[in-house]
């Protein structure tokens, strides 16, 4: 089955929905070349964009072929330049890794047996006791 992820005029991600699979068009009607403009049409979204469950990281899950970077997520961004879905920006000062299509703090994070959090008023990790 595909996913599917119904957009604002923002390319803000507003709902992901199940639908048919993208490679199987014997339902698909004639005047559509198209799953995403067959469902855009049909519920009056602003736009759809087809949406790869098992992709995470740039990466496929299950070892296929990565798509539109990440699942898409509700309150996330779909990039219409680079053809990927962005996850809501944690906090101001992370920016994007445009290979993993993830959100990165200024500052890595400690790798230890601590659990941490970020602090965006010190651009810190703080430990969470």
């Amino acid at each position: 089955m595909a996913h599917f992820a119904i957009l604002d005029e923002n390319n803000i991600v507003l709902d992901v929905i199940v639908g048919v699979d993208e490679n199987d068009t014997s339902e698909l009607p004639s005047e559509y070349d198209n799953w995403e403009d067959c469902i855009k049409d049909r519920i009056g979204a602003y736009d759809v964009k087809r949406t790869s469950y098992n992709t995470h990281g740039n990466v496929h899950q299950l070892g296929g072929t990565a798509f539109r970077g990440n699942y898409a997520l509700i309150g996330g961004t779909y990039d219409t330049v680079n053809d990927v879905f962005l996850y809501p920006k944690p906090y101001d000062s992370w920016t994007i890794d445009t290979d993993t299509w993830l959100w990165i703090p200024p500052v890595a994070k400690p790798i230890d047996n601590n659990r941490y959090e970020w602090n965006e008023q010190t651009q810190s990790w703080d430990i969470i006791t």
